[in-house]
């Protein structure tokens, strides 16, 4: 009989575990079985294969039911992730829908959420740019949250090492803002944002706008057709995961090449219940997990344990995994887990128009446009409020089309678009500051289908966030008035936090272990052998989007982690 229990338990224990298989879990599972470690990748959704899985990508709009319209009764059963700007009736497959996953709003937030194989991998804007020092140094410089433990020469080959797996396009613009990556060659811009580039570069010597640097396969590396991905194609519907492989995702990506080691173990639908710590070793030794088709309570064990569930449930797993010697949370001796959560701050747009190059129009489809770097509190602090913003830019031809006519004469009406002038439009990615007072925690009382305790977020804006937002409108307005754009039209939406689906933070790094989680190898203070390399572990937000340096603080951490299981340190 011992026997028996000695062969079941070595069934169910792997050299590691990684918890989750959106971006940061997939390069998880990508490194750690790369250096020949058997993984078991827990993932609490469906499996979802590249290209087979994607029962949308080659649909026509006219094949749609709805049209690509959501049908009133599926809006009002899930008004929160009906304001996602993705989700329509291609893309529902891919969401979380409002009553299947429930938590507690202490302040408004929408939670957008993908609970499948790859997570959001496969529904991401797939912006990535490096963080500078400036990033990694601004919560030193104006005191809020606490001094990351890395700067950006920690990062820095990383980076280029993911860069050149995942496929990233763009200029080398020489930006100490936005340090330069291993690019792939940038997409194109059109007539407009050219001249409105050089219109700002005329007028503004701390002001830059630049391609956006986005993970679409350009010009395809031999690392590329390794991998099965082609060219992007230029569809522009890459929400409902690309055949080609086209953009990044771990579908398309990480997760196939980690099976082709054949160390990956994938098990789909298993929810996390928590992490098994051993007082007796000191240590983390697994993962409880609970089925989610049959709802049984299952352990699987392992040497090191990788969280990357996606920032706010990473929180809720770590502070469910509670024991005799972390009561409140799994290497939470600081007291800080759940805390300092923050996001970006997406409220802010303007439009315009321009009646000049109306001999010129655009051609064909892109799926980037151009971005304009951070300009605020760079050097010094300048403005009335901390940090600042970024910006996304685009321009377009206005048309229409005379519907007149029936039969052959009302086709060849449909098929001449009428152009009109040209609109122009902006969008504001702020940095909101880590608070203390924006957290997130377990219910007392409500759980969920799996009997997990649901998770109460209380994350808002603040006066700090409304500050940039006026700023924002301010320069954005004179900037396009410089360019001689018309009918100029600022909106501040208001919407509530954790739309912008950037939420970071709750397992913060640091030096100090008395105010933070994690120190600077993403690796728990108190319980050496988990590291967590999601979003959870951001101690400040950035202006830039956060995708690549998951990407980046993952690979290096998982080759540390291993090069410390092989001294015996873990």
């Amino acid at each position: 009989m011992a026997n028996i229990a000695i062969d079941a338990i070595k069934e169910v224990t792997y050299d590691a575990i990684v918890i989750g298989s959106g971006i940061s879990g997939g390069w998880a599972a990508k490194e750690l079985t790369g250096k020949g470690l058997r993984t078991l990748v827990l993932e609490r959704g469906r499996d979802v294969k590249h290209i087979v899985d994607y029962p949308t990508t080659v649909t026509n709009p006219w094949e749609f039911e709805h049209r690509g319209q959501l049908p009133l009764e599926i809006r009002e059963q899930n008004p929160i992730v009906s304001k996602c700007y993705a989700f329509y009736e291609g893309t529902t497959h891919f969401f979380v829908k409002d009553a299947e996953h429930p938590y507690v709003q202490e302040k408004p937030f929408d939670w957008i959420r993908g609970y499948q194989v790859g997570g959001k991998s496969l529904l991401w804007a797939r912006q990535t740019q490096r963080w500078s020092d400036f990033d990694f140094e601004g919560p030193a410089r104006d005191g809020f949250a606490v001094d990351w433990p890395i700067r950006y020469a920690d990062l820095a080959p990383w980076y280029s090492y993911v860069e050149k797996f995942a496929g990233i396009s763009g200029n080398k613009d020489g930006l100490a803002t936005l340090p330069d990556g291993e690019f792939l060659p940038p997409h194109e811009w059109n007539c407009v944002e050219s001249y409105f580039q050089k219109q700002v570069a005329g007028h503004y010597k701390d002001r830059h706008v630049i391609m956006g640097r986005a993970a679409h396969i350009t010009k395809p590396q031999p690392i590329h057709f390794q991998q099965g991905r082609a060219q992007c194609q230029h569809r522009t519907i890459c929400e409902r995961g690309c055949p080609y492989g086209g953009y990044f995702s771990s579908n398309a990506s990480t997760i196939p090449w980690a099976a082709k080691t054949g160390k990956m173990t994938l098990r789909p639908n298993s929810v996390v219940h928590s992490i098994i710590y051993d007082e007796k070793k000191g240590k983390a030794v697994g993962v409880r997990v609970v089925d989610a088709t049959t709802h049984k309570m299952m352990e699987f064990y392992a040497r090191i344990i990788f969280v990357n569930a996606a920032a706010l449930n990473t929180n809720l797993v770590l502070l469910n995994s509670t024991s005799s010697r972390f009561p409140n949370g799994l290497g939470n001796d600081s007291g800080v887990l759940g805390k300092y959560v923050a996001f970006h701050n997406y409220r802010a747009r303007i439009s315009g128009e321009y009646d000049g190059m109306l001999e010129s129009t655009t051609d064909g489809r892109r799926p980037n446009s151009p971005y304009i770097p951070r300009f605020r509190n760079v050097y010094k602090q300048e403005m009335d409020f901390l940090r600042g913003y970024a910006a996304g830019f685009s321009a377009g031809r206005m048309s229409h089309t005379n519907q007149d006519g029936i039969g052959a004469s009302l086709k060849a009406n449909l098929v001449k678009p009428i152009l009109d002038g040209w609109y122009v439009g902006s969008h504001m990615m702020g940095e909101t500051i880590p608070k203390e007072s924006n957290f997130v925690a377990l219910d007392g009382n409500l759980k969920d289908p799996f009997g997990i305790p649901q998770l109460r977020i209380s994350v808002g804006y603040d006066d700090n966030d409304d500050k940039m937002v006026k700023d924002y409108i301010e320069q954005m307005t004179e900037m396009f008035t410089i360019a001689g754009f018309k009918n100029i039209k600022a909106t501040d939406s208001k919407q509530a936090a954790g739309l912008d689906i950037h939420e970071m933070g709750g397992v913060r790094m640091g030096k100090d272990p008395k105010t933070s989680i994690l120190n600077k190898w993403n690796q728990i203070h108190a319980c050496k052998n988990v590291f967590v390399t999601d979003g959870a572990c951001m101690t400040s937000t950035s202006t830039q989007n956060p995708s690549l340096t998951y990407m980046a603080m993952t690979a290096r951490a998982a080759d540390y982690a291993v090069k410390e299981m092989k001294k015996g340190t873990i």
